[in-house]
C-alpha cells in the first residue's frame, strides 16, 4: 500500500472509531464507559484532523512537510481511567452493551496499534517514522486502558485491590 492509500485508510479508520465512541458515549448511562468513550472520541478527532492536515499537505507537495509536528496530542484516558475507577459504584449498573462496546473499542484500538506501527516500520523518513510510532503508541495506551476498564467492571473490589497492590500483609 502507497503512503497515500495508508494515510487516507488511517483517516477513515480514525472517522470511523471518532464516530462509533460518539455514539457509545450518548448511549452509555455508565459514569466511567461514557467518560471512556467521550475521551476515545476527542483523541481519535485529533488523530483525524493531523492526518487530514498530512493528506493535504501530501497532495499538494508529494512529500512530507518539514514543517509539520511529529506528535499529537497526547492522551489523558489513563487519568480518565483513574478518577473514576476509585469509585466503585462507577461498576454498577454497567449494561452488557457497555461491555461489549468496549469490547469492540479494544479491537479497533488493537488494530490501529498495528497497522501504525507497520506504517512506522515503512518509513524511511525519520519523522514520517516516528509520526507512525506515536500514534502506534497511543493506540496501545487506549487498549491497555480499555482492557483495564473492562477488568474493573467485571471485578471492581478485585481490580481497586490489586492497583492498590495490597496484600493479606497490609502491603
Amino acid at each position: 500500500m502507497d503512503r497515500m492509500a495508508s494515510i487516507e485508510l488511517a483517516l477513515k479508520n480514525e472517522q470511523t472509531e471518532m464516530a462509533y465512541y460518539r455514539a457509545e458515549a450518548k448511549r452509555s448511562t455508565n459514569p466511567l464507559a461514557r467518560a471512556m468513550f467521550e475521551t476515545l472520541a476527542r483523541d481519535e478527532e485529533e488523530h483525524a484532523r493531523r492526518l487530514r492536515g498530512l493528506h493535504e499537505r501530501l497532495l499538494a507537495k508529494g512529500c512530507w512537510p518539514l514543517d509539520l509536528a511529529v506528535e499529537v496530542q497526547g492522551t489523558n484516558i489513563r487519568s480518565v481511567l483513574d478518577g473514576l475507577v476509585a469509585r466503585v459504584s462507577s461498576a454498577i449498573h454497567c449494561e452488557e452493551d457497555d461491555i461489549e462496546a468496549l469490547r469492540k473499542a479494544a479491537k479497533f484500538e488493537a488494530s490501529g496499534a498495528k497497522f501504525y506501527a507497520t506504517l512506522s516500520d515503512a518509513c524511511e523518513n525519520p519523522m514520517e517514522k516516528s509520526f507512525f510510532r506515536f500514534l502506534a503508541g497511543i493506540e496501545r495506551e487506549h487498549l491497555l486502558s480499555i482492557e483495564a476498564s473492562l477488568s474493573f467492571f467485571q471485578d471492581p473490589e478485585g481490580f481497586n485491590l490489586a492497583r492498590d497492590k495490597g496484600g493479606l500483609d497490609g502491603a
